[in-house]
Formats: C-alpha cells, structure tokens, sequence
C-alpha cells in the first residue's frame, strides 16, 4: 500500500493549483479587504478531500493537500481497548471490510473492537481497488499526517455519549502531540453535535477554539455563546438573517461568534451560502467550492 496513491489522485487533481487561504477564519468584522473586496470563506475538506479519496483516511488528508486545501475535518471514537481512532460511522462496516474478517461480530461497533482488531482491515478498497490496503489511522497517526502537510483540523467528537471521558483523552493525546502549544493550537478546532462535549472541552481547556455542530434558536444562541466559538449548522437549515444573528454575539473567546457550514458540493449552493456570509464551508468537493467562489469575485 502506498501511503499517498499518487496515480488514484492524477486524473481528479490534474490541472488543479494550489491556492492559499487566509491563516485565520475571518471573523464578522474582518470580512471585507480594504478595498471592499469579500474574504473567501474557509473551505474545510469534509472527513478529508472525501470525494476523491477513502473518507477519513490518510489517503483523504493527502488528497486535500494536494489540492491546496489548507482546512481538513475528521471524527474521533475510541476502541474497545480504549485507543483513539478517525471514523465517522459508530460501526465498521460501511468503511472497511469488518464483515468478511470478522463474520461473527455483529453489529460491528467501533467500540467492541480493539486497535489490534482495527488494523487488520482494509478501509479503502470500499472507494476503489487502487486504495485497497487503506488502514483506519489513529489519531496520533492523523494528526502526525496534518502536522506534515502543515494543514489545520476541524475535529469533530463522534458520539461522545458512547466514550465517557473522551473529551479529556483526547485534549490529552493533542498536548502530547503538541498541539496544544500556542503555534499548533491556532491550527485546530474542536466541534460536537453533544454541547455537553463542547462545553467540557471549554472547561478543561478555555484556550482552545470550540465549534458546536447544529442550527440552535436564535434564542437560545447566547447560552451557547458562553463555551463555543463557532455555531456550524447545516446549510439547508440557515439564511443570511440566522448568520447575522450568530455572528452578531461574541463567543466564548470574546470574538464574534463564527458559522461553519456543512455538508456544500456544488458550486451554487457555495455561492449561495458565501453570500450569507458564513467564515467556513465544509465540503467532500473543496477543488469545486473553491474554485465556484473564485469564479464568483
């Protein structure tokens, strides 16, 4: 297996260049150049460049980057052994091929398994025959491979009512990484659909950048703004007035509350949703965003 399968990636990226995003989401107060000009919005590659390469995968952080893709979004869940892995689905089965190595264990749970059981499955041939061999990362192995292609992450906690204590380990596993020192931390944002996982990662770890996945009431958006950073909704669930509503409050950093939005494939619904004013798009096509809001300026 070839850990960045060049020849599966050449004809989706042939021609593609790599263009650059902002170091930093802007805000909305820093959403205009001087000149008047619109800031793109973050594009963030969904599970990875997940259109293009095994979703989730190490193959999938490669094939944003060679796309130019700063932003890269994965999941995290634990094993049985209680190793931490990148998977979005709470069972084996739709990504791998769990059900022909391990016939008998039905229903497959991420968390009846142990890393040692993991690794033995092939996470990639699912997609196609040239990612077959594809292995199911750890984290360590994940962020190892976002740290080389000096990218940033969106991690997202999967299910966290399944894994007591999941925030913890895993702001424990990114300071041994060091991602938590103050250069790697602006790289990184942690999201859940649980506001109960948001807001313990904000009481053990107030420094880190928070994101909550879901379209609260507009009401209820203050109670949230204390332990989040960011509102992510889906795109289908928002206009430009719920945008304005979000960013108008500051969040817990003191900053106006940002909105990343999910899950955007075509170049229309990019569009649309830029100019509601989102900071980021979240995406399993990040080359088509891109280059639907560039042709749009």
């Amino acid at each position: 297996m070839q850990i960045r399968p060049a020849a599966a990636l050449t004809g989706a990226l042939l021609g593609m260049s790599a263009l650059f995003l902002p170091m930093a989401t802007p805000t909305a107060a820093a959403r205009t150049t001087g000149h008047g000009h619109h800031r793109h919005p973050a594009t963030v590659a969904h599970r990875g460049a997940s259109a293009y390469a095994p979703e989730n995968t190490l193959a999938a952080v490669d094939a944003a980057d060679d796309l130019g893709i700063d932003w890269v979004e994965n999941d995290v869940q634990r094993t049985k052994d209680g190793e931490l892995i990148i998977m979005h689905d709470t069972t084996l089965s739709r990504t791998t091929d769990v059900e022909q190595v391990f016939p008998d264990r039905a229903p497959w749970n991420i968390s009846d398994f142990t890393l040692d059981e993991i690794e033995k499955l092939d996470a990639g041939s699912w997609f196609g025959p040239e990612f077959t061999g594809e292995s199911v990362p750890t984290l360590d192995e994940y962020m190892d491979r976002v740290s080389d292609n000096h990218q940033k992450l969106l991690m997202e906690l999967k299910a966290p009512e399944l894994y007591p204590g999941i925030e913890r380990q895993t702001l424990r596993e990114l300071r041994r990484e060091g991602w938590l020192d103050h250069r790697h931390k602006r790289r990184l944002i942690i999201q859940s659909f649980s506001a109960d996982a948001v807001r313990t990662v904000h009481r053990l770890r107030p420094d880190v950048k928070t994101g909550f996945l879901g379209t609260p009431a507009v009401a209820d958006l203050p109670e949230y703004a204390e332990f989040t950073d960011q509102i992510n909704p889906g795109y289908k669930t928002i206009d430009a007035d719920y945008v304005a509503e979000v960013q108008s409050l500051n969040g817990a950093h003191r900053r106006p509350l940002e909105v990343f939005t999910w899950t955007v494939n075509d170049g229309p619904a990019a569009v649309s949703v830029a100019r509601m004013g989102v900071d980021g798009i979240i995406t399993n096509k990040p080359d088509v965003v891109r280059d639907a809001l560039d042709e749009a300026d």
